[in-house]
């Protein structure tokens, strides 16, 4: 079974992935991941972080010549910031330097504090931060590159900043480059100018923005997930796998939470059937996923991103300690990480489509998946679409 399990603290010595599931033989590019995290730390409203780091991922096992052995992976990716914050985070039992004691409304800061028993914060946002997400990318890199070999492809937009929406539109493979060459990864080139705007003005009140991105998987094919067991439904993997973004409140499939105001006869994809085709539909309300399982439309997702907590003017609190009230301390942070979030997103859903694919066509070695699944779209007359 293909699963993931990351480790590091934000301000740490590195942030660390170990991938255990992965098939032998799998040709595994450096560059890609890379290519990823540099994606990561991209978008309109990031904070000073970023021009500190610059991710590269150094693969530690699991991978000779450039394929994968079919043994866990290891990845890690080096925090260079950890060199201003080593007496903060040193390993050795020590006092804290600054302890932290006023939490912020909307962060893990005081819920964590008061599950684990901490007297101050910082034990607890370092792991809580998003900075956690590298890891995550790093192993969903090596999902996209599995996908890859199967034609299944994976992108992603921001279509909403704060109060700035784009025109929704159907998102194609071929939109990428524009979107990328975004600065907050939008593909309507007037919602871009305006979201950028509001982010400058929000910045210039000490706020900061949300919004709503979608990702999209194309050329999924129909069966992955399944109806039969509840939490194994594609849809409810895909849904937990976002949730567990930092920042992420809600998340949609098709046309999701619109469906509320429409008739049966406008909220499912009627079905015909060609010999080129196979099964097919003209229309993709469901968003690629019914009763839990895929039925071969390209899978859609959108997800909200609520603001970040970490404000220029902070909101009150109270003090973990005396009780008393006091202001939530500010940290160097983002104004708005939508178009960031919305490429963890894409690898979150890489992996968790690897995941069910391999349940689905089994194998430990890669030609023996290719084989498998071969002989499964031949039994279904599936055409990638």
């Amino acid at each position: 079974m293909l699963k993931i399990i990351t480790a590091g603290e934000s301000h740490g010595k590195c942030i660390l992935a170990i991938v255990q599931g992965l098939p032998a033989n799998l040709v595994i590019s450096k560059d890609f991941i890379d290519k990823e995290l540099a994606r990561r730390q991209k978008g309109f409203g990031r904070g000073p972080r970023m021009e500190i780091e610059k991710d590269s991922v150094e693969i530690l096992s699991g991978v000779r010549h450039g394929k994968t052995l079919g043994s866990p992976i290891a990845l890690m990716i080096k925090n260079k910031d950890w060199l201003n914050w080593q007496e903060e985070m040193r390993v050795e039992e020590s006092k804290p330097v600054s302890p932290l004691l006023n939490p912020r409304p909307g962060h893990a800061d005081l819920a964590g504090a008061l599950k684990y028993g901490f007297n101050e914060i910082r034990n607890v946002l370092e792991r809580a931060s998003a900075r956690e997400t590298v890891a995550r990318v790093a192993g969903g890199a090596l999902a996209k590159i599995f996908l890859k070999e199967f034609k299944i492809t994976i992108l992603s937009q921001v279509v909403k900043i704060g109060a700035i929406e784009a025109p929704l539109r159907e998102l194609s493979l071929k939109d990428e480059r524009k979107i990328e060459s975004s600065p907050v990864r939008c593909f309507d080139q007037e919602a871009s100018k305006r979201m950028v705007e509001a982010i400058n003005q929000a910045q210039e009140r000490g706020e900061t923005l949300g919004g709503i991105f979608e990702v999209a998987a194309f050329n999924v094919p129909p069966g992955l997930g399944t109806y039969a067991i509840f939490e194994k439904r594609l849809d409810a993997q895909l849904a937990s796998a976002l949730i567990s973004i930092p920042g992420v409140k809600g998340v949609e499939f098709g046309d999701g939470f619109k469906l509320a105001d429409q008739v049966g006869s406008e909220s499912h994809d009627e079905i015909f059937y060609s010999s080129k085709k196979g099964f097919y539909r003209k229309t993709n309300h469901a968003g690629g996923i019914e009763g839990g399982v895929s039925n071969g439309e390209t899978i859609l997702i959108r997800a909200v991103m609520k603001p970040i907590p970490t404000l220029g003017k902070p909101l009150r609190t109270v003090n973990i300690l005396t009780k008393k009230p006091s202001q939530a301390f500010k940290e160097r942070a983002d104004i708005c990480v939508v178009p960031s979030a919305a490429v963890i997103a894409e690898n979150m859903v890489a992996f968790v489509l690897t995941q069910v694919f391999l349940e689905k066509f089994g194998g430990d070695s890669l030609i023996d998946i290719k084989g498998n699944y071969q002989t499964y779209l031949k039994r279904i007359n599936w055409r990638k679409r």
